[in-house]
């Protein structure tokens, strides 16, 4: 029995759907997935970690080829280089050009021999392409002072300076035959790429344990050191040049990027040590990734899910018309409920749970359609899906406050004039002006938070955003802008004297700043909006709009960022409440290079039939003593 909610109607299951698909999908999971799994187990599992663990080996030899092939390249390259400018006949300069021309990866070499000042040559080139400043080699250089001690006495050393430079780059320090140490600044970035390619994931590390080259290049950046893993302590410590081990260690971060990933994973591991300064190449991959994709498997697997299936269908068709068509249309209705669509027509056809189902759908969009007239449909679509999170979010937010000017007195008309009638009467004329002003809202991106009266709320950058506050911000003022367009044609449209249609002006207030935003009121009844100071600001912004006789006025935080997009005049300081600076504010005239409409404030209030205030006279604090015009 299924209780309709609707009505007192009781509806009853005359064939239990549910009795059909245990049947049914009972007899499928038990035939296919219990005959795969023990054909997977039984074939195929050997056989693919045999060929797991030799396609880790070969990956792992030919990243420390192509490693070695590296660092070999850019030392004896080097090594040529420092010869070369040691020969007292060499043009240095035209040595030193012809050298980073053909060699562009390397960013510099370093050099300093018994009895002769140390010399430092810099691809400039490189460092201005990436707009890195040149001198930072020379610093880079005077702080690896111990490396370069240790160098003089013997040591070849390879080290990461992508912490010193924000790059993938690597360092090679080398002793040189004649005495002193040689050393190379070169770019890894190639590195990075070719050994971070695939299912397999290679790395390498130096002697002390810090990653130097990885596909991920903010564990480089980091400096991350893995001298306190188990499975490395054990590779420094083999006497094997090259070996490869099946592990269980919580270093899954390296495979996932995320350094806070020290989930348990079992990993192939292979590693060779490099002939150049000490330095290992790792490859691993994880041991469960090598039972999927695998070719073999997964043909296998097809071939016997097609054989059980064929046996299945001959089932599946008695029951298919009466369950895979009715559930493909609640499929669609499903799928347009979460986009927003709540008008449907269903009819049930049938008296089983999907013709009870049907039924109840039909109700819940019927409702879901009332619903989303009193509340914003776009916000409770975003809390269905869960883009919208219980709690409060800081935003950098864009609010805007407008008001219809003088709405008490053209009420009070419309009682005059139309007694009993006047309240359908101001809703109706109410409800025109809302809709074509939350089309300007909703055209630029941004929500509505509430009516208030005959007043709007609205905000940009809480629960949509165009990418930035700039981009926000100068999607409000475009709003306003629209509004004061739209209404300038209503007005136009209207009859003179027209007590059931007056004319509206509005006033409208804008500020940018970091609100909270969320989910706001009780268990029964929430809404989403935004609080906070800059929310406060304007709407007492958009309360100066009367005495300053203009349509349109934005807070300075909200003017820094749209200036450039439209022209604007400032108005007089305003001290408000709470606040210890006056706050600037300025009146939006048009778009910037725009030159049909007004230009300046005069011709705004020309156009909007609005008086030239005469400020030394106004006197904002007659209804809330919380403004004071200041002097421009």
């Amino acid at each position: 029995m299924v209780k309709n909610y609707y009505n007192t109607n009781i509806m009853t299951v005359r064939f239990s759907i549910g009795a059909k698909l245990v049947i049914l999908i009972s007899f499928i999971v038990i035939l296919s997935l219990g005959s795969i799994t023990a054909l997977v187990s039984w074939l195929v599992h050997s056989d693919l970690r045999i060929s797991a663990e030799e396609n880790n080996f070969e990956t792992n030899r030919r990243s420390a080829m192509e490693a070695e092939m590296t660092l070999t390249y850019v030392s004896s390259h080097s090594r040529v280089l420092i010869k070369t400018l040691a020969d007292e006949g060499v043009n240095a300069k035209e040595a030193i050009d012809y050298f980073f021309i053909e060699n562009p990866q390397i960013l510099s070499v370093f050099f300093i021999t018994t009895g002769k000042p140390e010399q430092i040559m810099v691809n400039r080139r490189f460092f201005i392409s990436r707009e890195i400043d040149v001198e930072l080699a020379d610093s880079y250089f005077d702080d690896q002072r111990i490396a370069l001690g240790r160098t003089v006495r013997g040591e070849t050393l390879l080290l990461n300076a992508a912490p010193y430079f924000a790059l993938p780059v690597l360092t090679l320090f080398f002793p040189l035959q004649e005495g002193g140490a040689g050393a190379v600044l070169f770019s890894s970035e190639n590195l990075n790429q070719n050994l971070g390619f695939g299912t397999n994931q290679s790395y390498m590390i130096n002697s002390d344990g810090d990653i130097l080259t990885h596909a991920d290049f903010s564990l480089v950046r980091t400096a991350i050191n893995l001298s306190e893993e188990s499975f490395i302590h054990n590779i420094m410590e083999s006497p094997q040049r090259s070996k490869q081990d099946l592990i269980t260690s919580d270093f899954k971060f390296l495979q996932t990027g995320n350094q806070n990933n020290k989930e348990p994973s079992r990993q192939f591991i292979a590693f060779t040590r490099l002939n150049t300064a000490g330095a290992i190449i790792i490859t691993n991959i994880e041991y469960d990734k090598v039972f999927e994709g695998i070719a073999a498997t997964t043909r296998r697997n097809i071939y016997l899910t097609i054989a059980v299936l064929s046996i299945s269908i001959i089932f599946i068709l008695l029951f298919s018309k009466t369950i895979s068509i009715p559930l493909k249309k609640l499929t669609v209705v499903a799928h347009n409920i979460e986009g927003g669509t709540f008008e449907m027509n269903l009819k049930p056809k049938g008296h089983d749970e999907i013709g009870v189902l049907t039924n109840s759908f039909q109700k819940m969009c019927t409702a879901l359609h009332i619903f989303g007239r009193f509340t914003n449909k776009e916000i409770a679509i975003k809390a269905m899906r869960g883009e919208i999170k219980p709690g409060g979010f800081p935003k950098h937010a864009t609010i805007f406050f407008s008001d219809i000017r003088g709405f008490t007195a053209k009420s009070e008309n419309f009682t005059k004039v139309f007694g009993n009638d006047a309240s359908d009467r101001i809703v109706h004329w109410l409800n025109d002006y809302f809709t074509r002003m939350v089309e300007c809202v909703e055209k630029t991106n941004g929500v509505v938070d509430k009516f208030i009266g005959d007043a709007v709320m609205a905000h940009w950058g809480t629960a949509y955003t165009a990418g930035s506050p700039r981009q926000d911000a100068f999607n409000c003022v475009k709003a306003a802008v629209m509004m004061r367009n739209v209404l300038y044609g209503m007005n136009k449209e209207r009859i003179a004297n027209d007590p059931a249609n007056p004319s509206i002006q509005i006033g409208c207030g804008i500020n940018t700043g970091i609100v909270t935003a969320g989910q706001l009121g009780s268990d029964m009844r929430m809404e989403y909006t935004v609080i906070g100071d800059p929310v406060n600001l304007a709407s007492r912004i958009e309360s100066l709009t009367k005495p300053l006789s203009a349509d349109i006025l934005i807070s300075e935080d909200t003017w820094k960022l749209i200036n450039d997009k439209f022209i604007t005049e400032e108005m007089p300081s305003v001290t408000v409440k709470g606040k210890e600076k006056p706050v600037r504010i300025f009146a939006v005239i048009n778009f910037t290079g725009n030159s049909k409409g007004p230009q300046n404030i005069r011709d705004v209030r020309k156009m909007l039939g609005l008086e030239t205030p005469e400020i030394t006279k106004v006197d904002v604090n007659a209804d809330e003593k919380k403004y004071k015009i200041g002097e421009s």
